[in-house]
């Protein structure tokens, strides 16, 4: 399978430097429009799709993003694999506003998305016990450094729903009871999307705070977070244009982690009671194995 890499940014992250032939392009899809047009082009030998999660501008909130509609025009392209960058704030102290988390594990509490392509029809499960690939999270970590970051090769993101922070009694839950290590609005349910669309899915957290819980730092203050976000942003930039090299351009073959073959074994329903209004929905989705 040639890569094609596909970028989601998020707060901040509005563009790409080096691209080149870009163009952006409309991509209508069975689950609405995306949260904007996408960005193609080539970086390096490497073709490149990127999409800023809130639309240019910033006009979604957390619970408003197209969630279903971004993953499904990003494999409509042709994207094989998937970094997400986001902004988060952090529950731990060596975690530090500026550094960047490789997030493997998730806690999803968002209540009012979308959180699946299947449904009444076609009945599919898949498994997120490991919701991120490590191919793609190890080059994303190798590229970070050599773009100058402070990286954390692993944690576990808390999805809140938002678009409020914490209160101090969660920030405080959160870190103690539960462990997580960075928290965020937008990494669910795109992780668990991407899975059931059998796509290589990576999360770049960046840490802009460190929430309400930390003593020395108060509640968390929007000026400061745009403040750091826009040096993450440059940093993430800087980190996407070293992945070309890293990840390749040639046919890799099967993903070693199985991200591709997620839907293998995962549809329930019989084919002659599949809905198939659903199952055309599924065309980019799921048509693999449809």
């Amino acid at each position: 399978m040639t890569s094609y890499l596909g970028v989601i940014g998020g707060s901040g992250l509005y563009q790409i430097d080096g691209l080149q032939y870009p163009e952006w392009v409309t991509v209508d899809t069975p689950w609405g429009a995306p949260s904007d047009q996408i960005l193609t082009g080539m970086l390096g030998d490497t073709y490149m799709a990127f999409l800023p999660r809130h639309g240019r501008g910033h006009v979604h909130s957390p619970s408003t993003v197209p969630y279903r509609a971004n993953i499904d025009a990003l494999k409509r392209l042709g994207a094989t694999d998937i970094i997400s960058v986001s902004a988060c704030g952090s529950f731990r102290e060596e975690m530090a506003p500026g550094d960047f988390v490789i997030v493997d594990q998730f806690i999803d509490r968002t209540v009012a998305r979308e959180n699946s392509f299947f449904g009444h029809g076609c009945v599919a499960h898949v498994s997120v016990a490991h919701p991120t690939c490590l191919r793609l999270g190890a080059a994303c970590a190798e590229a970070a450094r050599a773009a100058g970051v402070t990286v954390h090769d692993s944690g576990t993101y808390l999805a809140m729903e938002g678009p409020q922070f914490s209160t101090l009694a969660e920030s405080k839950m959160y870190r103690e009871s539960w462990g997580a290590d960075v928290i965020g609005m937008t990494n669910m349910p795109e992780a668990k999307l991407a899975r059931e669309a059998e796509l290589c899915y990576a999360s770049v957290a960046m840490i802009t705070d460190y929430d309400s819980w930390h003593p020395d730092h108060g509640e968390v203050d929007v000026t400061q977070i745009i403040a750091t976000l826009l040096g993450n942003a440059d940093k993430a930039r800087d980190m996407v244009a070293r992945l070309p090299d890293l990840l390749g351009s040639e046919d890799r073959g099967a993903c070693a982690h199985g991200c591709d073959r997620a839907l293998e074994h995962a549809i329930l329903t019989a084919p002659d009671a599949r809905d198939p209004a659903l199952v055309s929905r599924l065309d980019a989705v799921a048509g693999r194995v449809l």
